[in-house]
């Protein structure tokens, strides 16, 4: 039994069910797909994602890459991404490395001994960092190699790190924008790690969306797991462990979650749970236009992702007050532009989000459409209807999203090696045939199914 259809719980049933069990899956919501869903936000007829869009980690990930799903089409816009600046020519990710490097001027050479050596690694390198307490089996000893030269640069601070490997503004505020994505303070451990990874796949495997929306990907999976007889059931709200009878439980929830279902959790183990930390939340904007952004410099239409903040100062700044539980007045700022990729979604749709402290009530509607303006004079005249998600409205539509955080807990460090606590293998909960396969369990936040293919293959184990 699979608790849970985000994309961990989709991967764990399917693989569950690919292995000849016969499979349950239960998901409280109308729809399956947790932050995979889509739907019409704004206009009739115009698809909105509701949480994830661009799907590196999906194409990256071993999760993913074997299910070979119906139906499901992965579209790469021009450009993966690019970081506008104020008075200078936005910053272009290209797919390859050394197009973008050429953008940099002083700085080709180290964008190349870095984000491009990391996409160098290949997907064994990108597999081993998916896997970091393993199994490790088939993998060759260039993946190790790669990871330990990885290794020694993502431990950095991406502020750290930025500064020591880069000379000019447009790479350092690149590596900003990349590292923001880890919703961390960038002056703490690790969030270089962030930003290089998402970078190396963008040379990679580029920045795709699914075609039609998230949404024909959780679909996708729901029909495999149902192709293979096993059974999905939206509308089924799980309470209590104590409703399940299945020798086999798998959970996608977080510790707030398994704390409140569980029954008798050893005391231990229900301590460590509890000093669980959740990072900061987002306060998320969709819109319809009637058009595209009129960015000032129009290479940065071609973009599925635009990273918004200004400089390396200016988004560590921005960062740091939401990690100390304050909303900055020029928030880093992430748009999607997913007509980019995809012109069958209706007409021009954005989203945005920006970080906010944990369960912030502050609107950011404000903050978030100056600094779409501040690179795109005019945009609020293209506005035709928006929709707004702050923190509890993002956990009321998805219970993992605790406080606004979509990445299931904090990235930190510490929480990077306990998540949610210190285990060689931390889906196994100690409640006989129960496991967990949420973002709360490594390797973290992201749309690659990784933690549902753990706990599956624990559960498969004689």
């Amino acid at each position: 039994m699979v608790v849970g259809s985000g994309p961990n719980g989709l991967v764990a049933a399917v693989t569950l069910a690919r292995a000849g069990r016969r499979v349950l899956l239960l998901e409280a919501a109308g729809r399956f797909g947790g932050a995979l869903r889509s739907g019409e936000l704004t206009l009739p007829g115009r698809v909105h994602d509701f949480g994830a869009t661009v799907m590196a980690m999906a194409l990256a990930s071993p999760a993913f890459r074997g299910l070979e799903l119906k139906g499901v089409e992965f579209v790469h816009p021009p450009l993966p991404a690019a970081h506008p600046l104020d008075g200078r020519p936005a910053v272009l990710v290209h797919r390859d490395p050394v197009r973008t490097a050429a953008g940099l001027g002083r700085d080709a050479r180290a964008w190349l001994a870095t984000a491009g050596a990391t996409a160098r690694g290949g997907l064994p390198l990108v597999e081993l960092l998916l896997k970091p307490l393993g199994p490790w089996g088939g993998l060759p000893l260039s993946a190790f190699a790669g990871a330990a030269r990885f290794g020694a640069a993502a431990l950095l601070p991406a502020t750290t790190f930025a500064r020591r490997a880069f000379r000019t503004t447009e790479a350092r505020a690149l590596l900003a924008g990349m590292a923001a994505h880890s919703v961390l303070d960038l002056r703490s451990p690790v969030s270089a790690g962030y930003g290089l990874l998402l970078a190396s796949l963008a040379h990679l495997v580029g920045w795709p969306l699914v075609r039609g929306g998230s949404q024909v990907l959780a679909d996708a999976l729901v029909a495999e797991l149902r192709a293979l007889g096993g059974e999905a059931v939206t509308g089924h709200r799980v309470r209590r462990l104590s409703e399940l009878r299945a020798p086999v439980v798998v959970l996608d929830v977080t510790p707030r979650q398994l704390l409140a279902m569980a029954d008798h959790l050893p005391a231990a183990y229900r301590r460590r749970l509890e000093r669980y930390r959740y990072g900061p939340g987002v306060f998320k904007l969709d819109w319809a236009l009637d058009g595209p952004v009129p960015w000032r410099d129009p290479a940065v239409a071609g973009a599925g992702t635009v990273h918004l903040g200004g400089t390396l100062e200016e988004i560590a700044l921005s960062e740091a007050e939401a990690a100390a539980g304050r909303v900055s007045p020029r928030p880093y700022v992430l748009v999607v532009q997913p007509y980019a990729a995809d012109p069958a979604r209706g007409g021009h749709t954005l989203w945005a989000y920006c970080h906010v402290p944990n369960g912030s009530r502050a609107d950011r509607t404000a903050a978030v459409e100056a600094q779409i303006e501040r690179y795109a004079p005019g945009f609020r005249d293209r506005v035709l209807a928006r929709h707004a998600m702050g923190p509890a409205e993002l956990e009321a539509f998805d219970a993992n999203l605790v406080g606004g955080d979509i990445s299931g807990g904090l990235s930190s460090l510490t929480q990077f090696l306990r998540r949610p606590v210190w285990s060689p293998a931390p889906w196994r909960t100690p409640l006989p045939g129960v496991f967990l396969c949420s973002a709360a369990t490594p390797p973290g936040g992201g749309a690659h199914g990784m933690g549902g293919w753990q706990a599956a293959r624990l559960a498969l184990r004689p």
